[in-house]
């Protein structure tokens, strides 16, 4: 599975040049230019890595760095700062970096660091705070939902199946697992419950029930999560 990198760096030549060498490497990179809207978007969607400038707008990558980890959110974190200072190294890592990388520095030298931590790291990290995808929004903290900005009504079975689909995005999920795993007993009372729940949730989350592009259906296996 394509590895998501969100990038928080105000230079817009750097943001160019290094979204253009990672995603030739094949990952998948979306971008901020300030503190708070990196914060925001760290928070609200699952990415494998972060790449976080030290000095920016609004608030700074120490900043991020310290409120994510408040929050709970334990996604890798590459700082980039264009000061060498021993202090900004230490500060940085005491509050949950990673990994620390001085300006300028070697497009080489950074991909190794960005290989790194992500072998460090789960093939699909668990989204604590929560997820977004079309426009949807999932608030696991609040167990609420929201759609093009309005509550959606969920009920909580159909929640929970909604945040396993999610941690579990990309992979082809059993009914037997779903079953197991997110009504808590071994396949009773029948498979036909889980199709049951998934054909409501599709009625809510998708664009076109009919036509599913979230949560498709692996004939003969059971359901994946595309979102």
């Amino acid at each position: 599975m394509q590895k998501r990198i969100l990038l928080i760096e105000d230079e817009r030549g750097l943001v160019l040049t290094l979204r253009d060498r990672l995603v030739r490497e094949g990952y998948s990179v979306e971008s901020e230019a300030d503190g708070q809207s990196g914060l925001e978007r760290a928070s609200s969607d699952a990415f494998d890595l972060l790449l976080l400038d030290l000095m920016l707008p609004r608030m700074s990558g120490l900043d991020v760095c310290r409120e994510l980890r408040r929050r709970g959110i334990e996604t890798p974190t590459i700082m980039l700062t264009a000061r060498g200072q021993i202090v900004d190294k230490v500060v940085g890592l005491k509050l949950g970096a990673d990994d620390y990388v001085t300006k300028p520095f070697d497009m080489a030298e950074l991909l190794a660091r960005v290989e790194a931590q992500l072998r460090r790291t789960p093939a699909v990290p668990h989204p604590v705070g929560g997820y977004a995808f079309g426009d949807l929004r999932v608030d696991f903290r609040k167990a609420e939902a929201t759609r093009g900005g309005q509550p959606l009504e969920l009920s909580a079975r159909e929640f929970q199946l909604l945040r396993y689909f999610i941690e579990h995005r990309g992979a082809t999920l059993t009914r037997e697992e779903l079953l197991n795993e997110v009504w808590g007993y071994n396949s009773m009372p029948s498979t036909r419950t889980v199709d049951v729940h998934v054909a409501w949730l599709r009625q809510k989350i998708e664009p076109n029930s009919k036509h599913p592009q979230y949560i498709l259906t692996i004939h003969g296996m059971g359901y994946k999560f595309a979102g």
